[in-house]
């Protein structure tokens, strides 16, 4: 009898994660040919854009930096701290490592705002939709990283495009969340007086309610930039190459000054592009 009352009748327990495990291998069966096609199409971009960036000498790339930090800020000296954090990822002998990291971040966050926001824009004009979806972002958001990863792999092998796909899904809640904040807290004045001269729901929100809650919007993108850098180690762990890879190949050895130096590379470049971003949509906020 104490049995039943400490402890959970095993009668009464449901093997649920069988269940699932058995639908996705089925679904990966089923579709073999679309995934295969979506897989070979990411990892052709991630290369295109590894490629790209690998044929510009380092020197620009570090130029560019400099020229972008001036500009998001008005001040020489933050450019030149900017491209002088990313000749210190040079001299650790990481630049290899950096570009594939940034390709597989620059395709992953591209997608989550193609993705975020059109859902985004629906949430803040549906009720309906935001009732449906917004516990579907709650559970995207709270998941713990790795259970991404186990679909991911069964569905495209491991390497590059489970940890694009587990990366997506992690990154691409605060843009469908931002998006939908900006645009929902728009003065509805504003809103009412564009239609109250003849425009259209469609027109109001084109011309008015998204460039109101560009911002917002901006805050997004950075939040979702921030989001793909978090999970570089992560995705390592399944076989995506670059700083994570470096990091998890010194922990398996125990090299501690191995790991450290990767894992403040990752440090350097979400400070880029966290203060860049962040740059932009303030030099946005005060065109407005």
């Amino acid at each position: 009898m104490n049995d039943y009352i400490f402890t959970f009748p095993t009668a009464w327990q449901i093997d649920v994660g069988t269940v699932i495990d058995d639908s996705i291998k089925q679904f990966s069966k089923d579709y073999e040919g679309i995934l295969s096609i979506i897989k070979f199409g990411a990892i052709d971009a991630i290369q295109a854009i590894n490629n790209l960036l690998s044929s510009v000498p380092w020197i620009v790339l570090i130029l560019l930096v400099v020229f972008l930090g001036y500009r998001v800020s008005r001040k020489i000296t933050t450019g030149v701290l900017y491209g002088a954090m990313l000749f210190f990822i040079g001299i650790f002998g990481l630049w290899g490592n950096m570009i594939e990291t940034i390709s597989i971040v620059i395709v992953a966050v591209s997608i989550s705002i193609v993705l975020g926001f059109p859902v985004g824009i629906l949430i803040s004009m549906s009720k309906s939709a935001d009732r449906i979806i917004r516990p579907v972002l709650d559970l995207m958001q709270t998941m713990p990283a790795f259970v991404y990863l186990l679909p991911a792999v069964v569905l495209f092998s491991t390497g590059i495009m489970p940890a694009l796909l587990a990366t997506i899904i992690y990154s691409v809640v605060p843009m469908i969340r931002m998006t939908s904040h900006g645009i929902t807290h728009v003065d509805k004045e504003v809103k009412e007086v564009a239609i109250a001269f003849g425009s259209t729901r469609m027109q109001a929100l084109v011309k008015v309610q998204i460039p109101q809650a560009m911002p917002t919007i901006m805050t997004g993108v950075n939040q979702t930039i921030m989001m793909a850098m978090s999970m570089v180690v992560t995705s390592a762990i399944i076989g995506a190459n670059g700083l994570g890879m470096e990091i998890l190949l010194a922990i398996n050895r125990v090299q501690m000054g191995k790991a450290l130096l990767p894992g403040i590379s990752i440090v350097i470049i979400a400070i880029i592009l966290d203060r860049l971003t962040q740059g932009i949509t303030k030099k946005n906020e005060v065109a407005e």
